[in-house]
């Protein structure tokens, strides 16, 4: 097996488990302070990977919000924001979504070999598309990502993406927040989907960090050996 980055999972959850509502609103699970937080994580990596669900549904940015930490990344030589990586079954995405036309990042799809031309007639003009692979295996694209410089990967998810990550045994770090409610609806989406995972009740994750910020609380879980040095 070739190299990967080491690879942070980050997920905000209800108190029952969802990442969402099913309402149409985007839920807001944390608060201006963990937000803060995970800005910091963000200019700390060098890609940060969504699944094509999250583009679509959450239009998502995916830039560094602090001036002051986009100058940093500047001063390092980097941009002032991480690559943006999504990966998609069919190429259902529109170029016109936030991922692709806002800050000055590089946008990689990693897309199924046969949604491959779909998906460069669509994205070719607003992103790097690569065929993937059919199924796409999310150690193939870690090890595509290290090949093109990635050292450090954060995956802001969504459940079918954190599900795969943790199933194949490609995180080093969990960053689990907990928000002080109920959603309450099964129609909502929870932090993972059903799979065979590496911890289960005979094999608890070792919990590295518990942090409250207002009024949620950070989780830290280390889920490899590298996770003691980074």
């Amino acid at each position: 097996m070739g190299e990967r980055p080491y690879t942070l999972l980050s997920c905000g959850v209800s108190l029952d488990g969802y990442l969402d509502s099913a309402e149409v609103d985007r839920l807001r699970l944390s608060n201006d302070a963990d937000f803060d937080r995970v800005d910091g994580v963000r200019a700390s990596c060098d890609a940060i990977l969504v699944g094509a669900a999250t583009v679509r549904n959450d239009n998502p940015r995916l830039l560094v919000r602090s001036a002051q930490r986009r100058d940093a990344r500047l001063a390092r030589g980097t941009r002032p924001s991480p690559i943006k990586v999504t990966v998609t079954r069919q190429a259902d995405l529109d170029p016109c979504a936030q991922f692709f036309v806002v800050g000055e990042s590089e946008k990689i799809v990693y897309c199924a070999s046969s949604a491959l031309d779909k998906a460069t007639e669509r994205l070719a003009a607003v992103a790097t598309v690569v065929d993937a692979g059919e199924p796409v295996a999310m150690r193939w694209v870690g090890e595509d990502l290290w090949r093109r410089g990635v050292r450090r990967l954060m995956v802001e998810g969504g459940s079918s993406i954190h599900t795969q990550f943790l199933t194949d045994g490609l995180a080093d770090e969990l960053n689990l927040v907990v928000a002080p409610f109920f959603v309450g609806d099964s129609r909502a989406h929870r932090f993972v989907g059903d799979g065979d995972f590496p911890w289960h009740s005979g094999r608890r994750a070792p919990l590295a960090e518990v942090r409250q910020i207002d009024d949620v609380v950070l989780l830290r879980y280390a889920l490899s050996e590298r996770f003691a040095t980074n």
